[in-house]
């Protein structure tokens, strides 16, 4: 391409950045920290997809998950072609999962400026096609049930399946419903290109995981947002697990369990690890390990446990 048509195509690009949403058409893909903690004022959050991308934590945070002294890593998106140029410990796949956000008309303005500010650190306007999931996922988790004699167990414990027992019990639901699918949407999307500073490219699993443990920035820990982005993901659809995100969690799961002198296999690279000790999922930061597993069964242990954080805005 020559310079006369890069300025051409920069000149394009900047038009549909600003007339972006005019016609209240405004969508938003949330591939990162969007999906837990979405934009303020949509109206519609639509699970899907993009294609064409390999999403990495090659992007480093100096103002949300790290400090400019020690930045922290955080998501960002690589067109497929480059990314099929560099040595990578991780293979691709074949769709980026996260959400989409409808944005009405006006509050475009106020929304824009919002994510200019939260996406400043290295991230640049791109637009993209979007699918829709075909379908949608509830959970659900009905209360606990109290315990009852086994010789009277109430009519609601039988008709809920309930066994009765002398322990509370509990029961969750997950439910998957068609939706029909609508054609691809045209979404704007926050991207740390190859070229901005913040571009860390390919590293090392182990040190990767290493790093994202012991960073942390104004909008807290920056384990938390590894934890939080796989577990989000997990919840947008079956299909919408990415085995990037996941194994680095199984790696910071390990080196968290490891500084606190205890061994155990978490599976890195293949499924579910065995050995004496176990581990517990991760919820809302928190990593619950069963030190031990004797025979009267140890309590289980919160590791790394952390608060919530919102994202800080400037």
């Amino acid at each position: 391409m020559g310079p006369a048509n890069r300025v051409t195509s920069s000149e394009e690009h900047s038009r549909e950045i600003a007339e972006f949403g005019q016609h209240n058409d405004f969508w938003l893909f949330g591939y990162g920290s969007l999906i837990w903690k979405p934009p303020p004022h949509y109206d519609q959050r639509v699970p899907g997809y993009i294609e064409g991308y390999v999403r990495r934590f090659w992007q480093a945070s100096e103002d949300h998950r790290g400090t400019p002294e020690a930045p922290g890593r955080v998501a960002t998106l690589i067109d497929k072609a480059h990314w099929e140029t560099l040595t990578d410990h991780h293979a691709s796949t074949e769709r980026v999962w996260g959400a989409a956000y409808h944005i009405e008309s006006s509050k475009v303005a106020e929304v824009r400026e919002y994510l200019d500010i939260r996406e400043i650190n290295g991230y640049s306007i791109q637009f993209t096609p979007f699918h829709p999931a075909p379908f949608t996922t509830s959970i659900s988790s009905p209360p606990t049930s109290p315990s009852f004699p086994p010789s009277n167990p109430p009519l609601s414990s039988i008709s809920l399946g309930h066994r009765s027992s002398n322990s509370i019990t509990a029961e969750t639901v997950i439910s998957s419903n068609l939706e029909p699918v609508t054609g691809p949407i045209r979404c704007l999307v926050y991207i740390g290109l190859p070229e901005n500073p913040q571009f860390m490219g390919p590293q090392d699993p182990d040190e990767l995981a290493r790093h994202i443990l012991r960073s942390k920035g104004p909008s807290g820990e920056n384990k938390e947002y590894l934890y939080l982005l796989e577990r989000s993901l997990l919840e947008l659809s079956k299909d919408s697990g990415d085995a990037h995100v996941s194994d680095l969690v199984r790696r910071a799961r390990k080196f968290e369990i490891e500084a606190r002198g205890e061994v155990v296999d978490v599976g890195i690279e293949g499924g579910e690890g065995g050995g004496d000790a176990g581990y517990g999922e991760v919820e809302d930061g928190k990593v619950e390990v069963k030190k031990g597993a004797d025979a009267d069964g140890e309590p289980l242990h919160k590791v790394g446990s952390t608060e919530e954080q919102e994202e800080v805005e400037k």
